[in-house]
């Protein structure tokens, strides 16, 4: 028995972020019903296409598990197949502009009197505030979150990440709201409203940041590259590729980095590891020497000891050098590129990274479940196409009969109905 069977998703997300958070409900066993409009679908079908007339990777790895359905929201008989699909549904998912669904006739209040059970869950870019109406991408969110004006290096400009925290890391926050408002139902029987943020979202994993912003009024932040010889100002700096915690590292060069970009690892001077760590390097004096033997001395001297520590790695490809250090618990890791990590067969065999068969692209590579339950497995199936369950579910899910879905078809709301070829 899957996690979430017998709970079914009105899904009216689009993009990303709505799509991470209901593909996660999907792949724990919910029915997600995408809503698409007809002969349009959801935009990310047609983006970033790697190859023509087909679902781009971008839809296609944001919507396995899930049906869909074509509907016209503004054609009346749409909006009544609509009204019986909020009936028939647990949750109801939408990352719509501001007020996009009140427009459409479907606002909390409506949506609450057409099913009292119903969990009405939304992503946003901001809560309420002076921005509440701003349509928000991920880039802005993780410039709006405090991610971007602490990313990058103290001397350049403010960065982006290449993770998607904005979008997917809200997507994740609106999953575990869902799956807490729908336990929380089977206590009060009432349904409620759910909302994420992405600003609240970044602003979370952000909480390092938030944590240095108070520290830095009682002083310099000592595991900052500033110190001792920078200056600090009111807010918490760019760090480069310092530790947010309080073990300092760094990112230095392995054998091999003038023509691999990737040849390079992570390296942590943790307090416990220090010995070994500069036994593995051949340093072994500094494990006595009092300018070096504590953490608080060697505060000052972290560009000199992270060049020494380089010097080491520069002798060593980046999986050598994790051979070396992990036997001995000094806290490493190599950067991997998205091609070893597509290659790497161990993430495979855990269902990290899947590969999914497509009827009209074929076979492509794309992330899997990456919690695991034990009792219920994930399985991967591929994107629907477009309309691809429409009378599957009018039929089986709405309960109308054969003659009401030609109806429904003669009425253009659901779109044209397409002919099946002759075998």
């Amino acid at each position: 028995m899957k996690a979430l069977e017998g709970i079914r998703i009105l899904d009216f997300t689009h993009v990303q972020s709505g799509p991470t958070c209901t593909q996660l409900l999907a792949w724990f066993g919910a029915d997600v019903i995408k809503v698409e409009r007809p002969g349009v679908g959801d935009a990310t079908r047609r983006q970033l296409r790697d190859l023509p007339d087909v679902d781009s990777l971008y839809f296609t790895m944001l919507n396995h598990n899930k049906r869909s359905i074509t509907l016209n929201s503004k054609n009346q008989t749409g909006k009544q197949v609509l009204e019986r699909l909020v009936k028939s549904c647990d949750v109801l998912v939408e990352n719509f502009a501001p007020g996009a669904l009140d427009r459409m006739g479907f606002s909390w209040e409506r949506v609450h009197e057409l099913n009292p059970r119903m969990i009405y869950a939304s992503i946003k870019g901001f809560g309420p505030g002076p921005y509440e109406d701003c349509k928000v991408y991920e880039n802005v969110a993780q410039c709006a979150g405090g991610a971007a004006s602490t990313t990058g290096f103290d001397d350049g400009p403010p960065l982006i990440t290449g993770a998607q925290i904005g979008d997917s890391g809200t997507g994740l926050n609106l999953a575990f709201g869902i799956v807490t408002a729908l336990f929380h139902r089977e206590k009060s029987g009432r349904g409620q409203r759910v909302l994420a943020a992405m600003q609240d979202g970044v602003l979370n994993l952000c909480r390092v940041k938030l944590r240095d912003q108070q520290r830095l009024a009682h002083g310099p932040l000592t595991e900052y590259p500033q110190y001792p010889y920078g200056s600090f100002g009111d807010a918490v700096p760019r760090a480069g590729n310092a530790s947010g915690g309080g073990q300092p590292g760094w990112i230095v060069r392995c054998k091999g980095w003038e023509t691999d970009p990737n040849a390079y690892c992570y390296v942590i001077t943790q307090a416990a590891a220090w010995p070994a760590l500069c036994r593995a390097i051949g340093k072994e004096e500094w494990i006595d020497d009092p300018e070096y033997a504590t953490h608080e001395a060697r505060l000052p001297k972290l560009e000199e000891i992270f060049e020494t520590i380089e010097e080491w790695t520069k002798t060593k490809d980046k999986f050598e050098v994790m051979d070396t250090l992990n036997p001995v618990d000094v806290p490493c890791g190599p950067i991997l590129s998205m091609k070893e990590l597509a290659e790497e067969p161990s993430l495979r065999a855990t269902g990290t990274i899947v590969e999914v068969d497509h009827p009209t692209r074929g076979k492509y590579l794309s992330v899997g479940n990456p919690v695991k339950l034990s009792d219920s497995p994930s399985e991967v199936t591929r994107s629907p196409l477009l309309g691809e369950h429409t009378e599957e579910i009018l039929r089986d899910v709405l309960g109308y009969s054969d003659e009401e879905i030609e109806l429904i078809w003669g009425s253009g709301a659901i779109g044209e109905q397409q002919k099946v070829a002759a075998e």
